[in-house]
């Protein structure tokens, strides 16, 4: 079955949902401690405490596991952005505030950043639902910063561009290729076509 054809899981009962975010963290713990390397399933299934045919059903490869990940803390800064948005002038300073409060919690467990990056880069055809939800929750950050409800497709277009910009932005920092501060210029640069007028953007 082709991924765009699995349907839809069902809900997960309360216990189900409790030992999948067991799973979850000790994802995340053994990312944490040593990247992408480190995350072994059967590793991963001892520390969440179920066996290993269990952990895939939940997670079929260690890419999903961590492509999931990304997602979860995706899921928790976008509740806690709408909880406590970042103050800016204008849509391009909010945005470009909001993507460097995002790399900067990723900077404090570069060893997990760097996992679930390489997840997100080497996920095929079927990680695509969860690959495609990263994105989904990526863009709604980036368009709730903006303060945008219904994007225009020339929104869209611009938000893809900067989400392209900080995706590499991160990838050039984790292999050391750019400090903090090149981070910030990328970013604050690409952010400034939020506010270019349509005609100057072709």
């Amino acid at each position: 079955m082709t991924a765009e054809a699995r349907p839809a899981a069902p809900p997960l009962t309360e216990r189900q949902e409790a030992r999948r975010r067991s799973i979850l963290q000790a994802g995340a713990q053994l990312a944490g401690r040593g990247g992408f390397e480190a995350v072994q399933m059967r590793e991963v299934a001892d520390a969440a405490g179920v066996a290993l045919g269990t952990l895939y059903r939940y997670f079929p490869s260690k890419v999903y596991l961590l492509v999931a990940l990304m997602q979860d803390q995706l899921q928790h800064l976008h509740a806690s952005l709408r909880r406590r948005p970042t103050a800016g002038d204008d849509a391009a300073e909010r945005v470009a505030a909001t993507l460097m409060l995002a790399f900067r919690a990723l900077q404090r467990e570069p060893h997990l950043a760097d996992a679930m990056v390489r997840a997100l880069t080497f996920a095929d055809r079927g990680v695509s639902p969860e690959v495609d939800a990263v994105s989904r929750l990526t863009t709604a950050i980036v368009l709730d910063a903006m303060g945008v409800e219904d994007p225009t497709q020339e929104q869209l277009s611009v938000v893809r561009v900067i989400e392209h910009t900080w995706h590499s932005a991160l990838i050039t920092w984790l292999s050391g290729r750019e400090s903090i501060a090149q981070v910030k210029g990328d970013i604050e640069t690409v952010c400034g076509l939020i506010d270019l007028p349509a005609d100057t953007r072709r």
